[in-house]
């Protein structure tokens, strides 16, 4: 049963089990009626092979308020793209694959090398940023979503609740977040976000002080993750990161852009699940531990920028206050996972938050040793103030490919 508290900060709506999905969906297809709703699909190739995606399609087939759908494909040769193409053919609505590594894309990149604005590295990052360009370009959508395309759990009412927020128009929400609680049928998951968000930002209170921000970021339930919808006027200056601090980087924008009162967080699932990725102890340039350390870095940075002086004995008292405020945690969410039937390897955990404590020293070092690093790409107003013809030539390039590779 869902409980109707508010934090006071940020406001949270609930899903109180007393709405259907056919009410929902009446009331969004008349509001898209003049508020356009576009949705997109961040996607690596690898993913058309999984059993996840289909479900996501099937779901999405069925959803009658959706204007647009924009699908940006990774890591795809042209023989990908081509099936990739007939794959996401199954989708009633407007769609476009976008192919991210074909000539035409790559001389696009090429032109905003030379202009020094192009992104710094591949990846979702770049990926959403691209689809985002490109649904600038179309100029005919009120508002935008967002979501993975690996939800092993996908039901068409997540869309549903959380578009509804920053559609419905007697609402105040520019963005909308969603939250669920990160389990399957028999364990706990959301790692990074229970061992590590949490309890840094507790820490990080204790060692350097009250601040907003991190009162702000606090009161997401589920700060990373991949599912929150936009009004489109306030994307032009909208920072996206292209390193793995996309979702903490997000919530930073929108804390910079806009006031508390246009930020809500909405409940969109009573479970769910995705692919899991490793915690790579042994190569800090993949999984858990890169995510750890780039999620480390975001914070850190946007704290610098609001006043926060960072020194390396500060570094190490903070980790020392993490340490034993994840520890905390752990035995918490052991208890509540007893309780409810679920499992938890104490010894994992465990060895996660040592992994995670030594990313904060790590990710330290690496934000003093180049304090003016940004991971962020170029908004695109100001890819349009260098280059006026980008974004119609980027939405031609992208309606070219998709016409050329049929």
């Amino acid at each position: 049963m869902a409980d109707f508290h508010q934090n006071g900060n940020i406001t949270t709506l609930h899903n109180l089990r007393t709405r259907s999905l056919e009410d929902l969906t009446y009331e969004l297809s008349a509001f898209s009626e003049t508020r356009k709703i576009s949705l997109i699909l961040p996607s690596l190739y690898s993913e058309l092979e999984g059993v996840a995606l289909s479900h996501i399609l099937d779901e999405l087939s069925k959803v009658p308020y959706l204007h647009r759908v924009i699908i940006g494909l990774d890591q795809a040769d042209e023989t990908q793209f081509r099936y990739a193409q007939k794959y996401f053919a199954r989708l009633p609505q407007n769609h476009i694959v976008i192919w991210n590594d074909s000539p035409r894309m790559k001389a696009l990149g090429a032109r905003l090398d030379a202009l020094g604005l192009a992104p710094k590295e591949p990846g979702k990052g770049k990926n959403v940023w691209s689809c985002i360009g490109y649904l600038i370009g179309c100029a005919d959508t009120s508002v935008m979503a967002l979501h993975d395309c690996d939800i092993v759990t996908y039901e068409r009412d997540m869309l549903a609740r959380l578009v509804y927020p920053v559609v419905n128009p007697t609402f105040p929400y520019q963005m909308a977040k969603g939250y669920y609680p990160r389990i399957d049928d028999q364990k706990l998951n959301g790692r990074v976000t229970r061992l590590l968000v949490s309890p840094l930002l507790i820490a990080l209170k204790r060692v350097v002080g009250d601040r907003d921000y991190l009162d702000y970021l606090r009161s997401f339930r589920y700060p990373l993750s991949g599912e929150f919808a936009l009004r489109t006027p306030i994307l032009p200056d909208l920072r996206i990161p292209s390193d793995w601090g996309l979702e903490i980087g997000v919530l930073s924008e929108a804390w910079r852009n806009l006031a508390p009162q246009s930020v809500c967080q909405v409940e969109i699932a009573d479970s769910y699940d995705h692919k899991h990725q490793s915690l790579s102890p042994e190569d800090a340039s993949q999984g858990l531990s890169r995510m750890s350390t780039d999620i480390c870095k975001a914070i850190f940075r946007k704290l610098a920028a609001d006043g926060t002086v960072f020194t390396p004995n500060l570094f190490r008292t903070l980790k020392a206050t993490y340490y034993r405020t994840a520890l905390d945690l752990l035995e918490s969410y052991y208890n509540d996972a007893k309780m409810n039937g679920l499992s938890v390897d104490r010894h994992a955990e465990e060895k996660s938050v040592e992994l995670f404590a030594e990313n904060i020293i790590r990710a330290g070092q690496i934000f003093l040793e180049n304090p003016n690093e940004s991971p962020f790409i170029p908004t695109w107003n100001r890819v349009h103030a260098a280059d006026p013809d980008f974004l119609a030539d980027l939405r031609k390039a992208a309606t070219d490919d998709a016409e050329e590779y049929t």
